[in-house]
């Protein structure tokens, strides 16, 4: 008898147990929703949607920056902006059509700025013949100028002009 009544004992535990850890879930469940209720949403205007998920005309495509200019970079390493469209350029692992222009063997007849020197190197430091592959993928890195409105403002100014 006295096995059964630990048994008894065991099972009325666990019992107790279930039941105060479901009264808690309950409880705190309640405390939630009535939280989520009261509380005011925030929703970032980043989209324009005045609800979150609502409908919101599509802006027009921004248009690129064709003016081929140069533009000066903004802090030391930065990779330069792509100065021209590269709508329809095919960027696969068997074409590169930027390599067209900016390998080192066609800048002379093209005009455009050869690839940087870093782009030849593996990640040990050894040069290589042709550019490597963590670098093929050029708009990992560099990105076109468009006419487009910036999202948030931006107020960087380089350390020049902030007088440091």
């Amino acid at each position: 008898m006295r096995g059964q009544d630990r048994f008894r004992l065991s099972a009325m535990k666990t019992v107790i147990a279930a039941i105060i850890a479901g009264t808690m879930v309950l409880v705190s469940g309640a405390i939630y929703a009535q939280s989520v209720q009261t509380t005011p949403r925030i929703v970032p205007r980043v989209t324009g949607a005045a609800q979150p998920m609502g409908d919101v005309p599509a802006p027009p495509f921004p248009r690129p920056v064709t003016d081929d200019k140069r533009v000066m970079r903004n802090y030391p390493e930065q990779p330069p902006v792509i100065p021209h469209s590269i709508e329809n350029y095919q960027l696969t692992l068997r074409a590169n059509r930027c390599l067209e222009c900016h390998r080192r063997e066609y800048t002379e007849g093209s005009g455009a700025p050869m690839i940087s020197i870093t782009h030849f190197m593996d990640r040990d430091g050894q040069m290589l013949a042709d550019v490597t592959p963590r670098r093929y993928f050029c708009t990992a890195c560099h990105v076109p100028q468009t006419d487009a409105r910036p999202l948030v403002p931006n107020t960087f100014t380089d350390m020049k002009a902030s007088g440091r």
